[in-house]
């Protein structure tokens, strides 16, 4: 299945004329979900700590799209530096009409494990920063009648995840704040989540290896024990993840607000 090549699913002009700002877009989820926003026609601003991984992605934008596509670098968990940055962007991209708030999470390991000091810097990059960049897009999404924020977070919404304890938490309080706004937003702009399950990643491959060192269990151990609770029998691939990111930033998408649409390959067992 190549989702860039014949197999992309959706029209390459279905975003032309739409400006995407993809947070956490130097690697991994976001920087496939750029490619694909990208491939259905919108201009693309990607941000993160790394400059020079976003060049990198940035000129292979422009083989995926026509659209313009550039970089800025951004520490999310700066948020007093969001607003000037924010300001800029708008002045010389104009307006942004879709939103990706995504970030890394943090550090695996029991919550009775970590202290109050913990918490704040992943509620900065995440919730915090989620907040004042909707806050400061918002304006201008209501202006161009057209609007989608798309938080990418974690299957743990639904099922808390063992030894994630902080993470849980998080993502758990990102849901909760989008659900908030899906009844407040103006009817041009929804909001979503996007729930990722075990994701071929280095976030993953982190949170192996953390287990590892924590239980004495093998990598091969641990893959297998996650893979075990999942019916499709493998890892989802980013860029799987990053077509159900890109199908609720189309308009198409205008009818679904305020869900948590998980992309797992079955393992939850929810409703």
């Amino acid at each position: 299945m190549d989702l860039l090549g014949s197999d992309y699913p959706y029209s390459t002009t279905a975003l032309v004329g739409k400006h995407a700002l993809v947070c956490g877009a130097s690697k991994g989820i976001g920087a496939a979900t750029a490619k694909m926003l990208a491939k259905a026609g919108a201009n693309v601003t990607v941000c993160a700590r790394n400059g020079e991984a976003l060049a990198a992605l940035c000129q292979e934008l422009s083989e995926l799209g026509k659209g313009k596509h550039v970089s800025l670098v951004l520490d999310l968990e700066d948020t007093s530096g969001l607003e000037p940055a924010i300001t800029t962007l708008l002045q010389q991209r104009g307006p942004v009409h879709i939103l990706i708030n995504n970030a890394g999470g943090p550090p695996g390991g029991p919550l009775l494990g970590n202290s109050i000091e913990d918490f704040e810097a992943p509620f900065k990059r995440h919730l915090h920063a989620a907040h004042t960049l909707t806050q400061l897009l918002v304006p201008s999404m209501e202006s161009e009648g057209y609007g989608r924020i798309i938080q990418i977070i974690s299957t743990s919404v639904k099922e808390p995840i063992p030894n994630i304890g902080l993470s849980n938490t998080l993502r758990g309080a990102m849901a909760s704040w989008a659900k908030s706004l899906s009844s407040e937003l103006a009817p041009c702009i929804t909001i979503n989540n996007v729930l990722p399950g075990f994701t071929n990643t280095e976030r993953l491959g982190s949170l192996a290896s953390s287990i590892n060192q924590r239980t004495g269990k093998s990598l091969e151990e641990v893959h297998h024990g996650w893979m075990s609770q999942v019916p499709i029998e493998r890892l989802i691939e980013p860029l799987e993840t990053a077509s159900a990111i890109t199908f609720l930033a189309l308009p198409a998408s205008s009818g679904i607000r305020g869900v948590s649409l998980a992309v797992d390959g079955g393992r939850l067992r929810s409703i």
